[in-house]
């Protein structure tokens, strides 16, 4: 498979986008950043136009088709993440709970954690049950933000936590 990248620049830093001809295949946060090449292939300059609606309040779902690899249980929890509305948060207790087993929470965790697709898999949407902010792999910083952008377009506050 060939993989392509491009790098996006965003209110949380610069991103690095990563797919096939077919499918994204990871965002990756702290990009450092490069020439690209002049063929990227269309899934890709339509994951770059989807993110930069995103970042400008115009869009709350994408369509870009993503892919990544795992086991079935993560597969199941990215799909469950994947279902989180726009400017909405769950716990993973909540997320544990959609995947038919309450006592899953710390699995939840793991596989929250190893997601590769952050943003287009919104794992940001996941907190604590006490409504705490917790581990997010591009910095808490940045799952503030994304949840404080998603609640000021949804309710025009720009401060949630």
């Amino acid at each position: 498979m060939v993989v392509y990248q491009s790098c996006l620049n965003t209110p949380i830093g610069l991103l690095e986008i990563v797919g096939s001809k077919h499918a994204i295949h990871a965002i990756r946060f702290d990009a450092v950043k490069y020439t690209e090449a002049d063929n990227l292939p269309p899934i890709l300059i339509k994951c770059r136009t989807e993110l930069e609606e995103y970042f400008a309040g115009k869009r709350k779902h994408f369509t870009v088709n993503a892919e990544q690899g795992g086991t079935d249980f993560q597969k199941l929890v990215w799909k469950k993440i994947a279902e989180i509305p726009f400017g909405k948060t769950i716990s993973y207790l909540e997320v544990a709970r959609m995947t038919g087993d309450e006592k899953a929470t710390r699995a939840v965790g793991n596989a929250n954690g190893k997601n590769k697709i952050p943003i287009l898999i919104p794992c940001h949407r996941v907190i604590g049950s006490n409504d705490s902010l917790t581990g997010y792999a591009g910095g808490l910083w940045r799952k503030q933000w994304l949840l404080e952008h998603e609640h000021s377009i949804i309710h025009g506050i720009r401060k949630l936590f």
